[in-house]
């Protein structure tokens, strides 16, 4: 028996990089699965049909998380087809990088709706449902750069440290009602979108990291397993740093 088994999760953002590899370890433990995508319905079922592969339950539905009425729309149809959300993770996010100077408004403006609002957005609607079971795991996929800042980047550094204190400011509202509500912050993670980087830029972050390595998107997708399970119970409020030790 897995950890999550008869879980049911909601995970926006899934069809790559850190997502699709939480979308893949949560059904690997179990979790009947609700995913959200945008645009490729070609590739929405093509990860369905991965993640059912091996006996696993994958639905994806076409929702855009920064709308406020879709993520409502989201949360009725998810539970009208499971019967109730046991685990939201807020992964959808996007960066629009450009110096203070020369970012526009609408870098800032499309950053802070799709990495921030749409947490509001889902978590607003979730609470229901998971109110009347007393029971839930929100997980916020933040970032190192929500903690440190980094130049070139003050649209998603903002984002990533607004949903820091979001994380805790919904733990301490709902916790009286056992729903939990934690932030994961990655940081240098090995993805499609850091292969493409200048390898003196890897170089420096890798200077930088006491394990002297990039993180894989699987480590950060079993800390996500780990808060969403009954193994982090008592775990609430919490931001945990998937790092190598690059910030301690």
């Amino acid at each position: 028996m897995g950890l999550l088994e008869n879980k049911v999760v909601i995970i926006t953002g899934a069809s790559r990089g850190i997502g699709k590899a939480v979308a893949e370890e949560f059904v690997k433990q179990g979790a009947k699965l609700a995913f959200t995508y945008l645009s490729s319905e070609e590739k929405a079922k093509a990860l369905e049909k991965e993640l059912c592969a091996n006996g696993g339950v994958a639905i994806g539905f076409k929702s855009d998380a920064s709308n406020f009425q879709e993520a409502q729309l989201l949360i009725d149809q998810v539970v009208g087809k499971f019967g109730t959300v046991d685990v939201l993770v807020n992964n959808a996010g996007i960066t629009k990088d450009n110096l203070l100077m020369r970012m526009t408004e609408d870098q800032w403006d499309d950053v802070i709706q799709t990495n921030l609002k749409s947490a509001f957005n889902l978590t607003k609607a979730v609470i229901k449902p998971m109110m009347k079971a007393r029971s839930g795991s929100i997980i916020n996929m933040s970032s190192i750069v929500g903690i440190t800042g980094n130049g070139g980047q003050s649209n998603y550094a903002a984002s990533k440290a607004g949903l820091i204190g979001f994380s805790k400011s919904v733990a301490l509202e709902l916790g009286s009602r056992n729903i939990r509500c934690n932030a994961v912050a990655p940081g240098f993670i090995a993805t499609e979108m850091t292969s493409s980087l200048d390898p003196k830029v890897i170089e420096d972050w890798l200077r930088d990291i006491p394990l002297k390595r990039p993180g894989t998107s699987v480590e950060v997708a079993n800390v996500c397993v780990f808060l969403a399970s009954d193994l982090s119970s008592f775990v609430s409020g919490q931001t945990i740093n998937v790092c190598g030790g690059m910030v301690t």
